[in-house]
């Protein structure tokens, strides 16, 4: 099976790609809904999380994001710590979903895929890129958040022009439009190398 990774950062427009791979018959995953399901519907995870963060991690079975959140902030080795315990298992999640898939291929979308390495494991690489006041003006629309707080999101995250410099393709999604067009051309190329 060619796994396909997909990547960009906060605002891009992934789910928006995404979502035209899919219309052309592709399996997408999505690595960071799968954690959040897995977090949440996981024992094992649960009970490696609140060894982490103690009892306060979950309320009422529902994992307490702002307590965690607040802990990750201000201690980054949480972070690492809390990656190494549900990565493992979203890939072990993701190995079993490719078994039940029938195209010639797919793709994982992982936010941070170049920044854990996580593109050795893929055949290709695509970045999705936009214009960062683009970015920034669509994240306010969707969140309920601030200017200053996605700057700091998209200061941790690796720049488009790093993450361009590894992938094999690029997404310039501004319009949809040519962002269709993107996609199908990408789509064409990939199925073109699995029939060489």
């Amino acid at each position: 099976m060619i796994i396909v990774g997909l990547t960009g950062g906060i605002g891009s427009g992934k789910t928006t790609v995404l979502k035209q791979f899919e219309k052309l018959g592709v399996p997408v995953y999505i690595a960071d809904e799968e954690a959040k399901k897995l977090m949440a519907s996981s024992k094992v995870i649960q009970q490696q999380l609140i060894g982490l963060f103690g009892t306060e991690a979950y309320l009422e079975g529902h994992l307490n994001k702002p307590y965690i959140a607040n802990l990750i902030f201000n201690d980054k080795t949480f972070l690492s710590k809390m990656n190494a315990i549900i990565h493992p298992e979203v890939a072990k999640h993701f190995e079993e979903w490719v078994k039940h898939q029938d195209a010639p291929y797919l793709i994982k979308e992982v936010a941070i895929l170049f920044e854990n390495g996580g593109e050795h494991s893929c055949d290709y690489a695509i970045t999705v890129t936009a214009p960062k006041a683009v970015r920034i003006e669509r994240v306010l629309k969707r969140d309920n958040t601030s200017k200053e707080k996605i700057e700091a999101i998209m200061k941790n995250q690796w720049s488009d022009e790093k993450k361009v410099r590894h992938s094999h393709f690029v997404i310039h999604n501004v319009s949809l439009d040519k962002t269709q067009e993107q996609v199908l051309k990408i789509h064409n190329k990939i199925i073109e190398n699995l029939k060489i």
